[in-house]
């Protein structure tokens, strides 16, 4: 079975949590000892989120004013790579000596007039109180909306269009590899109408894509049986926060797409899995990165099918 497994930011570095280098690589080593199993089984693709990490660096960046700040496809490569990296070695740490595992920098294009540049949703970096994030709106001229009782930045999150470079994706996984890929929903790329030997020239853009639109699409380019998008929650709750609240075991997207969930944390993960049971006839699940192996046995979490 081919299996796409979304890690979620919150199963990488819970909400609140200093964003070390030491806390990322626990969070990995928890991640990659419910992954090991399913890498044995099946044919895996791991894609990840990015979000605290990407704003950290930015935080970083904006710190050093000698040079402009680096833009965000820099610093989703840089991500990709430093995560790809802590998820590739401590899977490699639980799996056999000789289990091929690679991380790939993914370019995915996505459209210059996207109505996203005009109105940024995506939360990156960490939370902030009112007054700091007033006074670093000020300064840097960044975005930031509510996050629960506190702000957080948001940039611009445009759809995913086109994955780059499925025909490497696809070989390695016939050579029976563990691909690691479309990291922080992968490099935002466009292109332009200069032109270069191999056509128009393809560049970067300020943005960041959603992890979980990626991998729905990354996991139809490809043909999964499952996308698997895990995190630190059971599954999809209706009445979410309510006394009333209850896991749905099993759904169609006709049943989730009429339901609102939050924007910013399970809303993009239905809309994920309902997009790729749509366009594909598969399965999705949607679950905690502890129950990884019952999820796809579908005796874990939501299962979405049509």
């Amino acid at each position: 079975m081919r299996v796409v497994v979304a890690l979620g930011g919150n199963a990488l570095l819970r909400r609140g949590e200093p964003l070390s280098a030491e806390n990322q690589r626990r969070k990995a080593q928890a991640a990659c000892a419910a992954l090991a199993p399913v890498a044995l089984e099946h044919e895996l693709v791991v894609s990840h989120g990015n979000g605290p990490q990407v704003g950290l660096l930015a935080l970083q960046g904006a710190a050093y004013t000698d040079v402009a700040a680096y833009p965000l496809d820099l610093l989703g490569a840089q991500t990709e790579g430093m995560i790809g990296y802590l998820i590739q070695q401590e899977l490699g740490n639980l799996l056999p000596f000789e289990k091929p595992l690679a991380t790939l920098l993914t370019q995915i294009e996505v459209d210059p007039n996207d109505p996203a540049f005009q109105d940024p949703t995506k939360p990156i970096g960490p939370v902030y109180t009112a007054r700091s994030a007033s006074e670093l709106a000020a300064e840097k001229g960044w975005t930031f909306k509510p996050d629960g009782e506190s702000m957080r930045r948001v940039v611009p999150s445009p759809l995913p269009q086109r994955i780059f470079g499925l025909g490497t994706i696809r070989i390695l996984l016939e050579q029976g590899c563990v691909v690691i890929c479309a990291g922080g929903g992968g490099i935002p790329v466009m292109y332009t109408d200069e032109p270069v030997p191999a056509g128009r020239r393809l560049v970067g853009i300020e943005a960041v894509i959603d992890k979980d639109l990626a991998s729905a699409l990354l996991a139809a380019d490809l043909e999964a049986d499952v996308l698997a998008i895990v995190t630190d929650v059971e599954g999809v709750y209706s009445g979410w926060g309510t006394p009333e609240q209850k896991l749905i075991g099993r759904a169609t997207p006709a049943d989730l797409l009429t339901s609102e969930f939050a924007e910013g944390s399970m809303g993009p993960k239905v809309k994920a899995a309902c997009q790729f049971v749509e366009q594909t006839g598969g399965r999705a699940v949607i679950g905690s990165i502890n129950d990884t192996q019952a999820l796809l046995a579908g005796r874990a979490g939501t299962t979405i099918a049509a």
